[in-house]
């Protein structure tokens, strides 16, 4: 059974642990404990951790500026996969950003990435492109893709 928490800064080990197995290194996608203990210090930032058995099996990390809300980051370790993580902790994050009062939610992501037909399973629709938006760890250039949900 899937547990969704709220998460903490005492969570940032186990959220690295989750980004190191389930991002693919070339692309740079994983923050740093810097990264993600200063998203957390902000207004409006919440981190959902899922857990299955005690363990941090995935994490969602979103925010919310007035009206709207954006994904920041989500990963699921790649042994949790295809158990429903990733769909449990996207409902949560959309539950979430909907009692926060937001009226729209929007993520970013890596053009390829195969979450995307996560996103698109729970109503996210491709609203934009930036060509050569990311760099990988070689200098490689990746497009990213915007996509969003209204929550209304």
């Amino acid at each position: 059974m899937i547990e969704l928490t709220r998460g903490s800064p005492g969570d940032i080990a186990a959220v690295e642990q989750v980004m190191a197995d389930a991002f693919d290194g070339r692309f740079g996608e994983a923050w740093t404990r810097a990264q993600c203990l200063g998203i957390l210090g902000m207004p409006g930032v919440w981190l959902t951790l899922a857990k299955i058995d005690g363990e941090i099996a995935g994490f969602a990390l979103t925010r919310a500026i007035v009206d709207e809300a954006e994904l920041l980051l989500i990963a699921t370790s790649p042994r949790f996969r295809r158990k429903g993580v990733g769909a449990a902790l996207l409902r949560s994050v959309i539950a979430d950003a909907r009692a926060r009062g937001a009226v729209r939610l929007h993520l970013e992501v890596r053009a390829g990435n195969p979450a995307t037909h996560l996103y698109s399973s729970h109503g996210f629709a491709k609203v934009g492109e930036r060509r050569a938006y990311y760099r990988g760890r070689g200098g490689e250039a990746f497009d990213a893709h915007s996509y969003a949900v209204a929550l209304t």
